[in-house]
């Protein structure tokens, strides 16, 4: 594995609270300041919780990032759960599948500078988040 890269397998709310964690202590790593250190962290739980509420199990991968004079760190959260139906709908505020406020995936993606989702209903989901410095 890249000594640049963590991998978190997420199953339960032990594995969430450590990937939380380990993205806090990346980002402080990077040069975040701690607003964003907060705002990546809290990114982090909510995809970690997604995947442990609607698939059961994932991974988190959280790398450092470069290009050209850019730092900045990429997370990526996928699972093998049901996958989204709807992404249009899942993106917009308010809607849950799951009786919550319906504000994390559109939450995530405002607060970070790249948002990527994709998923095949009944396969796979993949969250891909960028944040620069």
């Amino acid at each position: 594995m890249d000594k640049n890269q963590i991998r978190i397998t997420v199953r339960d709310e032990t594995s969430t609270v450590r990937s939380v964690m380990e993205a806090r202590k990346a980002a402080m790593a990077i040069g975040f300041d701690e607003n964003i250190c907060q705002m990546i962290a809290t990114a982090v739980s909510e995809l970690a919780n997604n995947i442990v509420k609607y698939a059961g199990s994932g991974e988190i991968l959280m790398t450092r990032i470069i290009a050209g004079s850019r730092m900045g760190m990429e997370v990526i959260a996928r699972d093998r759960g049901p996958g989204i139906e709807d992404i249009q709908k899942a993106m917009a505020d308010h809607y849950s599948s799951g009786d919550t406020l319906g504000l994390g995936l559109p939450g995530v993606k405002r607060m970070m500078d790249e948002f990527e989702l994709t998923s095949e209903p009944g396969k796979r989901t993949t969250v891909t988040i960028r944040k620069w410095l």
